[in-house]
């Protein structure tokens, strides 16, 4: 499913791709998918699901004025077996002086073999999508607080597989995802 998002900071296009370049940007992209995806399934899914377990950045990648991050995220099934769950670039795109469109456009895949509605699979990528926008848009307008670690940091258990992907939609849970996809 192709999904996509833009959302806007307070911050030049300059500073915000200085702050995802450094070491300390690359911790954010981390920290900020782990947490998006932590909420927004955490309600959700029950435990012993396939969860997200790595994170891989490169970049930026200068075109212009425009940069260009890319971004995985692999889940791993009960065996361990690792698998590509979203592909995408993150770009900034300068909107004035002072100002980022911050956008996220990739490729979401769901679990090999799971079964999911393509209706809750939209809403949750999406809200997943809102949520990891709005915490790399958090990181790069307050960089002590990225420097700090708090930019992107939500209930991620060190050594464990962090969060459960989605296979099915408890009953039960349906307030869940209407409260993560309001807004």
């Amino acid at each position: 499913m192709f999904i996509g998002g833009e959302t806007r900071a307070a911050v030049s296009a300059a500073a915000a791709t200085a702050r995802l370049a450094c070491p300390v940007g690359a911790g954010v992209l981390v920290r900020a998918s782990f947490a998006a995806w932590e909420e927004v399934t955490a309600g959700i899914a029950p435990a012993g699901l396939p969860g997200l377990v790595l994170v891989h950045s490169r970049g930026p990648v200068r075109r212009g004025a425009v940069s260009v991050l890319i971004l995985r995220w692999e889940a791993a099934d009960a065996s361990g077996q690792r698998f590509p769950v979203l592909d995408a670039d993150i770009t900034l795109v300068p909107d004035g002086e002072q100002a980022t469109l911050v956008g996220l456009d990739g490729v979401y895949r769901p679990p090999p073999g799971a079964w999911l509605c393509p209706v809750i699979a939209y809403l949750v990528t999406a809200a997943t999508t809102r949520s990891f926008l709005s915490r790399i848009v958090a990181a790069i307008t307050d960089p002590a607080a990225a420097q700090r670690g708090e930019a992107g940091r939500a209930a991620v258990r060190p050594g464990t597989l962090a969060v459960a992907s989605l296979m099915t939609l408890p009953s039960g849970k349906a307030e869940n995802l209407e409260a993560l996809t309001a807004g």
